[in-house]
């Protein structure tokens, strides 16, 4: 009977019931006693939301990680933050190849809608890339930060601490354990750290370009031309929004969050500032104190995120630069939607403008009804529904006071920004029947 439910469950269908078992499951390890620090269960709302905001690596959390879990709870968080950030299906492909199983073409294809790639052609090389990467820079950036923490912390703390930071980082997660030092500080401690910092947001970038992006640049090395077009638009627009971000932050908060810092200070924090919105959920700063200017920045980047096939959340960096080359070419009446010597399928487009509008819709909308719920600010509402839709984590401090019906809501948010909300709506009408007969049609008035 399961068998034949799984075999008629379409690709995407699956993605989103195995992320749901795995969000029920870390769920009842976390309400078990021995994974709280008190000794006591956990209640359900904040188990499953902490369980989810671990799996879709978002780092939204109604309780300090540190004072919250136990060992033993970290490390349940820790391990729904690998398998939501690489995804079960591909962790289940290496178990497949290290038991010396064949891949089959269902498991092929579940690969390709994980890494969200066009072809399933070369879906198994892709997995091992990923796995090997994955170990490799999680690996260096523990190394690193294990370095830095050490001499405050001591040997086992540092090292725990270390592999912690980094995992959470490169799967854009934002889990942090600095709530030993003050509950809710993220990487407060280590702003005037410029080695810490710069790790994190490395691996935050890194995680952020995305499978795809690493496999082709490990074919071709440095020879841009050689690129795929995707690669080519993910490494361009990462670039402007990480430099065009810190930017803007260096001047609108530079007077203000930034005023007791040095040059570099400004510098440095500006950068993590631009960087972890895109989705990591880090923050060297007080988020709360941000000038309206710089939350809505902050708001900006949360949405547009990282790229497809990445850890890391949003819209996707190519939603955007689909929509900004088919405006270009509307104005200047250029046919065809081309951008760097290629030209744009119509399918793109549609995608591109779907996805964005089903995100803003989603977000703005739960939005009002937190607002409507509880006597909240509205941008920090906002903030808080975008940060949730884009798996980033940020908050403007009103996450711990959220109700239990707004939870839901974020809850929600954070399930449907990891699994995609277009894909799982689309999930619904896979097998539907198109009709062969086109209603007649008649033009309307726009703009």
């Amino acid at each position: 009977m399961l068998a034949k439910i799984k075999n008629r469950m379409s690709g995407t269908q699956m993605i989103a019931v195995g992320f749901f078992i795995i969000i029920m499951a870390g769920t009842l390890l976390l309400m078990l006693p021995f994974s709280s620090r008190s000794g006591e269960s956990a209640p359900f709302i904040t188990a499953v939301f902490t369980a989810t905001s671990a799996t879709c690596v978002t780092g939204l959390i109604v309780a300090d990680t540190f004072s919250q879990w136990s060992l033993f709870g970290q490390l349940v968080l820790l391990a729904l933050i690998q398998i939501g950030g690489l995804g079960f299906i591909s962790l289940g492909a290496t178990v497949s190849m290290l038991l010396r199983k064949k891949i089959g073409l269902k498991q092929r294809g579940l690969i390709r809608e994980s890494f969200n790639v066009l072809e399933i052609r070369g879906a198994v090389r892709l997995t091992k890339r990923v796995i090997f990467g994955t170990l490799l820079f999680e690996g260096i950036g523990a190394i690193v930060l294990s370095a830095c923490f050490i001499p405050k912390m001591g040997l086992a703390q540092g090292i725990y601490y270390g592999i912690f930071h980094a995992i959470s980082a490169f799967c854009n997660a934002g889990f942090d354990l600095m709530g030993r030092y003050e509950p809710g500080s993220s990487l407060m401690g280590y702003q005037s750290h410029p080695v810490v910092l710069i790790t994190i947001m490395l691996l935050i970038l890194i995680g952020g370009l995305g499978f795809i992006v690493w496999s082709d640049m490990l074919d071709h090395k440095f020879h841009f031309r050689k690129y795929a077009l995707h690669t080519k638009i993910v490494l361009l627009a990462t670039l402007v929004l990480t430099f065009g971000g810190a930017l803007l932050f260096y001047f609108m908060e530079g007077g203000r969050l930034f005023a007791d810092m040095d040059g570099m200070g400004k510098f440095i924090n500006s950068m993590f500032c631009s960087v972890t919105p895109r989705t990591a959920g880090f923050n060297s700063v007080d988020t709360g104190a941000m000038t309206d200017g710089g939350k809505l920045l902050t708001i900006v980047l949360m949405f547009i995120g990282g790229a497809p096939g990445s850890t890391a959340g949003g819209v996707k960096v190519t939603t955007i630069v689909v929509l900004i080359v088919y405006l270009k070419a509307t104005f200047t009446r250029t046919p065809g939607t081309n951008i760097l010597g290629r030209r744009l399928e119509d399918s793109a487009v549609q995608k591109a403008s779907a996805v964005f509008c089903t995100n803003l819709f989603l977000a703005v909308t739960a939005g009002i009804c937190i607002c409507s719920a509880q006597n909240l600010d509205g941008i920090d509402a906002l903030f808080e529904t975008f940060s949730a839709i884009s798996t980033v984590g940020m908050t403007a401090g009103i996450t711990g006071s959220l109700n239990t019906f707004s939870r839901v809501i974020i809850i929600l948010l954070m399930y449907l920004g990891r699994v995609g909300s277009l894909s799982f709506a689309m999930s619904f009408t896979d097998k539907k029947k198109i009709a062969h007969v086109m209603q007649p049609a008649e033009k309307i008035n726009l703009g």
